[in-house]
């Protein structure tokens, strides 16, 4: 069942399954919380109460929003947290993998521990090099048309480089679902937004962050060009022992949707040692 929050400046919308520790799961840009759906029934079994957030513009929440940075994504999130009595764990994909560093390093006492699933955490850059990585020069030049044109055309081709090889069992109902929310006056303005929203905020909070921090990147991830170098990087601006980076082998850019029992195993197993460590 859907439940809604009034933030002050719009309307957040998010679903709560279980009972038991919190565990807040966000999404990427043109998605909704959807792209969870086969990752909470596992987390819910385990003994955990799960939210999975619309970010703003996206899904079921509102689309009048003044901005799309991951410091309002993040600011959005806390809101749920305290909302659902917090503290939780935090679960953001791409550009809500930034926005959950933020919201560790700004309220450290509303979140016990980050789960960032390829994210898009620090300040970008592309070398020529990367321009002969056959599938990170097929994604970016999906991306960069969608974002110039506004195509949902566009953007269901490059979901289709995205998820390398393995498909969800409901692919084309996933693609279609994805399609007829972006067609929504408003959605794809967001994702354009957050699309053009550097992530230097959240890179200029990495180190300020202080719970345990699970990086997660896929093999074949087309958003980069070498996306073990990437994880690497966001863990090494951790503070020291605080960041783990775990590779899926053949995953793309939705590892949570491509391999959904890898990404239970590896969080679940992330939060047992770190409850052991504790």
């Amino acid at each position: 069942m859907t439940e809604y929050l009034d933030t002050g400046g719009g309307t957040i919308a998010y679903e709560v399954a279980g009972s038991g520790p919190l565990i807040v799961l966000a999404h990427g840009m043109g998605d909704s919380r959807a792209a969870y759906r086969a990752v909470i029934p596992p987390l819910v079994a385990a003994g955990y109460r799960v939210a999975a957030v619309d970010l703003r513009g996206c899904g079921e929440s509102g689309v009048d929003w003044p901005a799309w940075s991951r410091t309002a994504i993040a600011g959005d999130l806390l809101a749920v947290i305290r909302r659902l009595g917090g503290p939780a764990v935090l679960v953001g994909h791409s550009v809500s993998g930034g926005a959950a560093t933020i919201a560790a390093a700004r309220e450290p006492a509303q979140i016990t521990a980050v789960v960032e699933l390829a994210p898009f955490t620090r300040k970008q850059s592309v070398r020529l090099g990367d321009l002969r990585v056959k599938r990170f020069r097929r994604g970016m030049l999906r991306l960069l048309g969608t974002g110039l044109f506004g195509s949902v055309p566009l953007w269901r081709s490059y979901l289709r480089v995205a998820y390398p090889g393995v498909k969800p069992a409901d692919w084309d109902e996933r693609l279609d679902r994805v399609d007829t929310l972006l067609r929504e006056p408003g959605r794809m303005k967001a994702l354009r937004g957050m699309g053009r929203s550097a992530p230097t905020d959240a890179g200029a909070q990495l180190g300020n962050v202080r719970c345990p921090v699970l990086v997660v990147m896929g093999t074949l991830d087309p958003d980069w060009a070498d996306p073990h170098a990437e994880g690497s990087a966001v863990v090494d601006a951790l503070p020291s022992g605080l960041g783990r980076l775990e590779l899926i082998e053949g995953s793309g850019h939705y590892p949570h949707d491509q391999f959904p029992d890898r990404v239970v195993s590896l969080l679940l197993g992330f939060l047992r040692s770190e409850a052991a460590r504790a």
